[in-house]
């Protein structure tokens, strides 16, 4: 029998979502996207890889051990897509990457030494990047040392991120063989004029050869991922991407909202801003995209993402189990996620770590038998409490004020009185109701759920400067 978060209420309508399209233009703002609390840049460098350590030998005792999630960033791409804000390294030279297999192996020896071999996997994901930049040997040689430091239980979760240019039958189906049994498609977008704008020229025939391929090889989940406000976007373009996503039938997508910040990422300046959508066509695109995919009966779960009912992710939701974390939306809130490779973050009990951004930082630590923690984060008991409030509404819209109450001793309306005072703005433009014990998002607030969950992060009320955030919507 599964169970339910004790903040959640047992039944409640998920699946539905109401676009104003005026509310929102009104309360967009810029504000971070929670897939952690506290948020990344709030990370500190007196945690360092001797705190971090102290913490992993602390985790390996047997009566607070959990089961884990791995994470691999894999860095390489060997071209460059223009709207890109991931942690990458462009190049064509496959020995870097066998260079970077040999660290990454030797960065999880030194986990496993700390945590012990016997620690069970329940999840496992390759990010990037270009995950199949790694040739087949590489991919081989990864996975093979996974499965000898750690133990990869059968009914696991493992997935990949991939780029359909770079990948074909035979490689989807190495991966399947190494275990891999859920994909992340990119597309973006299967309009040509799109493509060329942001340097990603992808057929559809291409995206379709993957999706079965891996159905062939018994991938149990196919995600797709797809991006709103990109130059020469239109509603009718987008309408036309969206007709052949459906047709597709991926068990999940996720529509992100395109941050234009070219100030902190170099490729973006590379797109013609003349060409950007204007904010009011995103919203449009935005409530097209919703309207088109719920009535193809894809529920929506929150922020950007959607999922057919029988997927996982749904299902996780109806029973109150759904997750947060650095890879979005999960199935397992219980997991110790270890993250290696460049700039991966990971969780480790009450903290949050991550790892040096560069391969040159990345190989020095090594070198010199140290884990590459560039920074991290020990939650109080405050960051705790926010957190799981922040959790909650994020994947389920709506707290059990007593509940929360019981779990974190604490008095709700004492302990949050600047808090209720915003709320209570919120309540009154319909985002949201305060009553009888419940704090419920109602569906026109989901979209702006980031909104709502700033109230409690205490670490912005702090700092307004809010400009290393993107747009809400």
């Amino acid at each position: 029998m599964q169970t339910s978060s004790p903040l959640l209420a047992p039944v409640s309508d998920f699946d539905h979502v109401e676009v104003d399209l005026d509310l929102i233009r009104r309360l967009d703002r810029n504000g971070p996207r929670y897939t952690s609390y506290p948020t990344a840049d709030r990370f500190v460098e007196a945690f360092n890889a001797q705190t971090y350590t102290s913490w992993l030998r602390d985790r390996n005792i047997g009566a607070i051990s959990r089961p884990l999630s791995l994470y691999f960033h894999i860095p390489f791409c060997n071209t460059i897509c223009y709207y890109c804000a991931c942690n990458k390294v462009i190049t064509k030279d496959r020995a870097r990457s066998a260079k970077y297999v040999k660290y990454l192996i030797q960065e999880m020896a030194m986990h496993a030494q700390l945590l012990g071999n016997d620690r069970r996997v329940e999840q496992l994901h390759w990010g990037g990047g270009t995950p199949t930049f790694l040739p087949h040997d590489q991919i081989a040689e990864l996975m093979q040392a996974t499965r000898e430091h750690f133990q990869l239980i059968d009914d696991g979760e493992y997935s990949i991120e991939i780029d359909p240019r770079k990948v074909d039958h035979e490689t989807v189906a190495l991966l399947g063989k190494q275990g891999f049994n859920r994909m992340s498609i990119g597309v973006q977008d299967f309009d040509h004029d799109v493509q060329v704008a942001v340097n990603r020229v992808q057929s559809e025939e291409e995206t379709l050869g993957v999706m079965q391929a891996a159905r062939d090889n018994g991938f149990k989940s196919i995600s797709m991922d797809l991006i709103y406000g990109l130059p020469k976007q239109t509603l009718a373009s987008f309408s036309q991407t969206l007709d052949k996503v459906i047709a597709a039938a991926p068990d999940r997508l996720s529509i992100y909202s395109y941050a234009h910040l070219p100030q902190l990422f170099k490729p973006q300046r590379r797109i013609n801003v003349v060409e950007l959508p204007t904010a009011q066509s995103k919203l449009d695109i935005l409530k097209l995209a919703i309207g088109k995919l719920t009535d193809a009966g894809y529920v929506y779960i929150g922020m950007d993402h959607f999922a057919k009912p029988d997927d996982e992710l749904a299902i996780a939701q109806r029973q109150g189990r759904l997750h947060r974390n650095f890879q979005g939306y999960s199935t397992h809130a219980d997991c110790d996620l270890v993250a290696m490779g460049i700039s991966a973050i990971g969780k480790i009990g009450p903290t949050y770590s991550q790892n040096f951004r560069t391969l040159d930082e990345y190989y020095d630590c090594l070198d010199r038998n140290e884990l590459p923690i560039m920074r991290g984060i020990e939650l109080t008991a405050d960051d705790l409490l926010r957190r799981a409030i922040i959790q909650a509404l994020m994947c389920h819209f709506e707290i059990s004020i007593e509940s929360l109450e019981v779990a974190y001793l604490v008095d709700f309306n004492r302990y949050f009185t600047a808090e209720i005072e915003l709320l209570r703005d919120y309540e009154r433009e319909g985002l949201l109701t305060l009553a009888d014990g419940w704090l419920t998002v109602t569906p026109k607030g989901r979209l702006l759920i980031r909104t709502i969950c700033m109230v409690f992060d205490k670490y912005l009320r702090h700092d307004q400067e809010r400009q290393r955030y993107s747009k809400v919507i």
